[in-house]
């Protein structure tokens, strides 16, 4: 037998010829340069710097073949030519739900008289919008003006948390605003002995407690999965729903997991927001004075407006995703951007337009910072 595995051919062919069936092709010829680099060593010597060379070209392609691809995010579909373009109303929205929600925020704190219950919470609701805002902006961004579509898998997750985390603590102060709205208007008499600054502080405190353990199985469920099949997401970020259906193992236990997070978290919220509008319009129909109704229910008006303009969309969007497989991907982008753009951007409308004392907390604000600035 030859000093070389073929006869007939050089050291450079037979090596590339043995290795052709388990190697790329770039690092074969990398193998190749490296036995042309060594001309002046002996036989022996050559193969086994070869032959460890490619113990590691080995060992880099078994490593490369389990870490998991990156995800390809997607913008609006059938427009994805006009990224840049729509990259001005996305840039919009999300500036007018910072700013106002920031404004929201900072009016509430620094205005004494708006130190009650109801302003807390909507302060509370700020907070949340202002995450979930924070939580898609990075990527929608990146999608629309840079075009850069690519995120890792430990990225996406990450992002998926934050999302869903914000979005149950939405509708849990949700909640606790209809609460507020039920004691204001059956109890008046002991609504501030009742909602102290403490307890309000502790319920603020739950349900971001909640939230955090109720989504955390999620990313870690999904992160011991293999993922083979497409990675295409079809929002510009990263949500449960779509990352369930890619991984290439049985995905039953995060299905579950998934629907007993939706029903013990914003299944229960409405069922409780349900029932104390229920409570609310039975006290209000015991009332003998017909503008003392209307007065108690013209308090509720916001937060109904703000709970219409959460739930739609989101119970929207789960039954697209449900139920929607074949329908078209327009439809889901659509869905997802109303979903988690739409609300941070009419809630402080909302309460701004239809609530008196946040309406003239602000007008005294602008007021005497013109002043200021006249001075």
């Amino acid at each position: 037998m030859g000093p070389w595995p073929v006869q007939g051919c050089s050291p450079v062919a037979a090596t590339w010829h043995c290795s052709r069936e388990d190697l790329q092709g770039y690092k074969c010829r990398l193998l190749e340069s490296l036995a042309l680099a060594l001309p002046a060593l002996r036989v022996e010597e050559r193969s086994l710097v070869i032959n460890g060379r490619m113990s590691e070209v080995l060992g880099a392609v078994r490593n490369e073949s389990s870490a998991p691809p990156p995800f390809l995010m997607a913008g609006i579909p059938g427009l994805e030519d006009k990224g840049s373009w729509l990259a001005i109303p996305f840039c919009s929205m999300y500036a007018a739900a910072i700013l106002g929600n920031v404004v929201i925020i900072f009016v509430v704190v620094t205005v004494p008289s708006l130190h009650r219950p109801m302003y807390f919470f909507l302060s509370m609701l700020a907070v949340t919008e202002l995450g979930v805002s924070i939580s898609t902006l990075p990527t929608v961004l990146s999608v629309f003006l840079f075009d850069a579509r690519e995120i890792g898998l430990d990225a996406c997750l990450t992002q998926m948390f934050f999302i869903h985390c914000f979005s149950i603590m939405d509708s849990g102060v949700l909640w606790a605003m209809a609460l507020d709205r039920l004691v204001a208007i059956y109890n008046p008499l002991q609504y501030r002995t009742i909602l102290t600054s403490s307890r309000i502080a502790m319920m603020g405190l739950g349900i971001a407690v909640r939230s955090v353990i109720v989504i955390s199985p999620l990313p870690v469920l999904l992160r011991r999965l293999p993922f083979c099949r497409s990675n295409s997401l079809a929002h510009a970020f990263c949500l449960h729903p779509d990352l369930i259906r890619l991984p290439c193992a049985d995905t039953t236990v995060n299905s579950h997991c998934g629907l007993f997070v939706v029903l013990s978290t914003f299944g229960l919220d409405s069922l409780f927001i349900f029932l104390s509008y229920v409570l609310i319009v039975k006290t209000v129909l015991g009332m003998a004075s017909k503008d003392g109704r209307l007065r108690a229910l013209n308090t509720c008006l916001s937060h109904i407006c703000a709970v219409v303009v959460y739930y739609v969309p989101m119970i929207g969007l789960g039954m697209v995703h449900r139920f929607g497989k074949h329908a078209s991907p327009l439809l889901h982008s659509l869905m997802a951007n109303v979903c988690y753009l739409v609300p941070p951007v009419l809630n402080p409308v909302i309460y701004s337009i239809k609530t008196k004392e946040i309406r003239q907390a602000l007008s005294r604000f602008f007021s005497l910072k013109k002043k200021s600035e006249l001075k």
